[in-house]
């Protein structure tokens, strides 16, 4: 079954840390660019960031600058969102995406995806 699965969500205290993990299943990510998104109760889906099937050029929203940090480990086929110094309207459910063509990203935020996750859920306690 071709999907993404994400993990490492969870409860959290205001400045601290998660680190999230998308994993690939029935195909390899290497080749795919890669995004991160959240989605608040209500909200609607915003981009957080994304990082290119060569590593290069990532993007991240204005919001989680200098806190968040993605990055891939094909030999795992793992792209991962390292959270730090979390607040709480981080608080969301966090799903990642796969896009084949093109393998770059133009923004943080993910167009034209081929596969979408089911999220995992993070809580930052204020």
């Amino acid at each position: 079954q071709v999907q993404v699965v994400e993990s490492g969500g969870g409860l959290v205290e205001n400045g601290g840390s998660l680190r999230l993990a998308c994993a690939a299943s029935g195909f390899t990510l290497d080749g795919y660019a890669i995004g991160w998104f959240r989605e608040r109760p209500g909200g609607e889906r915003e981009g957080v960031s994304c990082i290119s099937a060569s590593d290069e050029p990532t993007y991240y929203r204005e919001s989680v600058k200098g806190r968040f940090t993605i990055s891939r480990d094909n030999a795992k086929n793992t792209v991962y969102l390292l959270m730090n110094n979390l607040k709480p309207e981080d608080s969301a459910a966090y799903i990642c995406a796969a896009r084949r063509t093109p393998d770059y990203c133009t923004g943080f935020a993910l167009h034209f995806v081929n596969y979408w996750g089911q999220g995992t859920h993070v809580t930052v306690s204020s």
